[in-house]
């Protein structure tokens, strides 16, 4: 870095530089806003607040000779986790962002805690009171949690300030382990610098040219990548401010983002393809008729890939409410590069790339008329990020591919964190990347496949998702997106599809959730229908359908979905089941 966007004669290398910075040349503005139930004002943070709550618990970290140890935040919605993650910058600990597990779901959330504790050995447990009133239940099913020093962050004396020395840390200072949402593996740590931190901002903001107006309104979760360092960090960064609310309180009344967007004029907003199409479903016209959306000025949409109909169906359905198309800005990144990757011009139109399907089979891009049938409509996600080089290369023969061949996406630049904690050989294979005829690199390996068409990045999907069927490729997202268009009963964004060995020959697999009021509906004429249309759209036979509750689909905390996960709890016999058809008897490869 060489210098903060508004005080160029003064280098900030850290994100404690940052803050001290906001603390002394804006101390009374309203950094952070917290709506309890998505709708009332229920906690505040001026950039002075932060401040002196992050130095009191630093000071204390300091104290318990955390300094380079990891910290496990334990929070749940909140301003709290935010002055928590602050005491370990200034702390010089290195924090562990994760989520509280649910005492009603405990099956499905503690494993991946108890993952997370045994991967980065944390010494100290920084929570609420309220959780921690509530940790002898989880001693009870994870007894290692109980060996930890678990300190309350509201009950720190606010006095502490006053003890914090200034630690000394640089831009190579491990910040934090952003643990990846393990939607094809088990969870890793990735290791976070505070330079990788600030480059990352950096990008972001030349990209979508950011400014102090930029008012940012999310319910992402704070300890996932995308809400941390998009909604929380960046609006901090550029002196901004961010309106924050729960992930449930989105998810029960999806119309509370959008009234919150109105309400504060929002300018800066990020969300994955399911939460524009859930607004869509959800929000009703009497709903819209109290909506402003015309602030929002960049509507940032991250997923895997970002779907063109998604775009079309929100701008269609909000454009009476103010919302402009030329608002959205679908965009790349990974946690193994801090956030983003690609995004924007600003001033660009979101236009779709019309190809051959087939010739995608052959991971090969062909452009065609927008026809309707035979076809895949690909979203691109902007440029590269200024400072970083993107390449698609060919995960065999690991040589740069033909402007119209699909690869997989390299990255190398100043935002690519330093590998993976405690993992030296799948660091190693995953960030040291080169390629083979000209030896450049080192590269971080994504594990997305892409192309790269006029400058701009298209994401196609998953390398370790990818179905293999009679040696053609087929991208499970296209696969799930025709079955949910089958019937009104089956809820978009919420399939999977993915392939089993059976008889030595791989076999589709399809589950897909119901809508809760469509227990009526008939199963057999609902699957028969599934098996026609993907048959006719893609020429591949259905070997199982598994239709699922609402919500019996797992995912990953941003909304992606756990392919493998789901064919797992299938194998189990462990998904929540209504109604399903099968032509060959399922086992794991």
């Amino acid at each position: 870095m060489t210098g903060f966007p508004y005080e160029p004669g003064e280098a900030l290398v850290t994100f404690v530089d940052v803050l001290r910075w906001r603390a002394l040349q804006q101390p009374e503005q309203r950094t952070f806003t917290f709506l309890a139930e998505g709708e009332t004002e229920e906690g505040q943070l001026t950039a002075a607040e932060l401040d002196r709550r992050a130095r009191a618990i630093g000071a204390l970290l300091q104290r318990c000779g955390a300094i380079r140890e990891r910290v496990l935040l334990l929070f749940p919605p909140g301003l709290d986790f935010i002055a928590a993650f602050f005491g370990c910058l200034y702390g010089a600990a290195v924090a562990v962002p994760a989520y509280p597990p649910e005492p009603a779901r405990l099956s499905r959330t503690l494993p991946r805690l108890r993952s997370v504790v045994a991967d980065s050995r944390p010494s100290v447990v920084l929570t609420t009171s309220a959780v921690l009133a509530l940790a002898e239940h989880l001693f009870d099913e994870a007894p290692e949690l109980r060996a930890l020093r678990w300190v309350a962050t509201d009950d720190v004396p606010a006095s502490l300030a006053a003890d914090w020395l200034d630690p000394a840390v640089d831009g190579d200072t491990l910040a934090f382990l952003q643990y990846t949402s393990g939607s094809t593996a088990a969870p890793k740590g990735v290791m976070v610098s505070h330079r990788n931190l600030l480059t990352n901002q950096h990008a972001i903001r030349l990209i979508f040219q950011n400014t102090r107006d930029c008012i940012c309104v999310s319910w992402l979760p704070t300890y996932h990548d995308m809400g941390l360092i998009g909604q929380v960090l960046h609006p901090l960064y550029v002196g901004g401010r961010s309106v924050l609310m729960s992930p449930l309180a989105f998810l029960q009344h999806p119309v509370r983002w959008l009234r919150a967007i109105s309400r504060y004029r929002a300018t800066l907003c990020t969300a994955p393809n399911f939460a524009f199409d859930l607004c869509v479903r959800k929000v009703s016209a009497e709903q819209k008729g109290g909506l402003d959306l015309s602030s929002w000025s960049r509507a940032i949409n991250g997923a895997e890939p970002v779907r063109a109909e998604t775009l079309e169906r929100f701008a269609t359905a909000f454009e009476p409410c103010g919302f402009r198309r030329e608002a959205f800005y679908p965009v790349y990144g990974l946690a193994e590069a801090t956030l983003l990757v690609s995004g924007g011009p600003l001033g660009t139109v979101t236009l779709p790339a019309t190809v051959s399907a087939s010739a995608l089979e052959r991971h090969e891009v062909v452009a065609v008329p927008d026809d309707g049938r035979g076809v895949r409509r690909m979203v691109a996600c902007g440029q590269p990020a200024p400072g970083h080089r993107v390449e698609v290369v060919d995960p065999d023969s690991l040589v740069r591919c033909r402007p119209d061949q699909v690869g997989e996406i390299w990255v190398s630049g100043g935002s690519v964190a330093q590998g993976y904690w405690n993992r030296p050989l799948e660091t190693a294979q995953t960030f040291g990347a080169r390629l083979a005829d000209t030896h450049e690199g080192p590269f971080l390996r994504t594990g997305d496949l892409g192309v790269l068409r006029d400058g701009r990045l298209f994401v196609t999907g998953r390398l370790k998702d990818l179905i293999i069927v009679q040696g053609r490729n087929h991208y499970p997202q296209d696969i799930e997106r025709t079955v949910e268009r089958v019937h009104a009963a089956l809820r978009a964004g919420c399939g999977a599809a993915f392939s089993l060995e059976v008889d030595g020959a791989e076999r589709l697999v399809v589950a897909q959730e119901i809508e809760r009021h469509a227990r009526d509906v008939n199963m057999g004429e609902l699957t028969a229908a599934i098996r026609q249309a993907v048959a006719e759209e893609h020429d591949l036979q259905v070997d199982a359908i598994v239709l699922l509750k609402a919500g019996g689909l797992p995912k990953t905390s941003s909304g992606k979905i756990q392919r493998r996960a789901c064919r797992d709890l299938i194998l189990a016999g462990s998904a929540d089941v209504v109604g399903e058809w099968r032509l060959s008897v399922l086992r794991a490869a």
